[in-house]
């Protein structure tokens, strides 16, 4: 398995915080916000290879990240991406830097694919375990009783096995009370499907718009997550995860 994680966004909603500096690398609790999920990610044995994607703007600051903690953090197994593009009006979206990853590296393995700007309270340990036990995508979803916050995010409904029945990014209208989280693992046979979106004037952007499409046409199940996860999109929620690692003496 491979772990592809995105962060090749500009945080515009930062700014100036992140007008010259990206939101993964921001001190949270003591260390980035992409070492926490790094430390994560290096505990899992499945995990041989892990690619983060930026942009060109921000390639050194990965650069100098991956150079400064590759040994402690991954035994050498991290590997930064350049998708090339300087600005919000040239990038390739979520799933477009995917896409890229996949062509950049051939990769036909299985694949983690997670936000680098989510600090994640749960363990990706036992979602790795669930996808094993059942090799078809999952989705990880929490139960969210915020109807305007459902507004937001991905919202699904789901069968009594958690199967997914219907996906919508975003709705006007939420259909239930589960919200996706931007973490996903697709096997290795999914991966051609990214290809036939994009080609078929899919939505690059946020990749819960491949995931809209994906379960009309594969199976797709979601992973109930066991604890929660700090979002990290403006000043307020990074003031909020700074405060939680603070009262957790962190």
């Amino acid at each position: 398995m491979k772990a592809i994680i995105l962060a090749a966004g500009y945080a515009t909603r930062l700014y100036p915080l992140t007008k010259n500096f990206p939101k993964p690398l921001l001190e949270v609790g003591g260390k980035t916000i992409l070492d926490h999920q790094i430390e994560q990610i290096k505990a899992i044995a499945d995990i041989d290879g892990v690619y983060v994607v930026t942009n060109h703007r921000f390639y050194g600051h990965f650069a100098d990240w991956a150079r400064t903690n590759r040994a402690v953090h991954t035994g050498g197994k991290i590997e930064v991406l350049n998708d090339g593009t300087t600005s919000n009006d040239d990038r390739l979206g979520a799933v477009g830097d995917i896409q890229f990853a996949i062509d950049a590296r051939d990769i036909a393995d299985d694949v983690l694919v997670l936000a680098a700007d989510n600090i994640l309270l749960f363990s990706l340990q036992k979602l790795v375990d669930t996808f094993n036990y059942n090799l078809v995508s999952h989705i990880a979803v929490r139960h969210n009783p915020d109807y305007d916050d459902r507004k937001r995010r991905g919202n699904v409904r789901l069968e009594k096995d958690n199967r997914v029945l219907q996906f919508i990014e975003k709705p006007d209208s939420p259909i239930s009370e589960w919200s996706a989280l931007p973490v996903y693992i697709y096997p290795a046979s999914i991966l051609p499907r990214f290809e036939e979106y994009i080609a078929n004037g899919g939505n690059s952007d946020a990749p819960g718009h491949f995931l809209e499409w994906l379960h009309t046409c594969e199976t797709v199940y979601a992973y109930n997550i066991d604890g929660g996860v700090l979002d990290i999109g403006n000043r307020e929620s990074l003031a909020e995860a700074r405060a939680f690692f603070q009262s957790k003496g962190g």
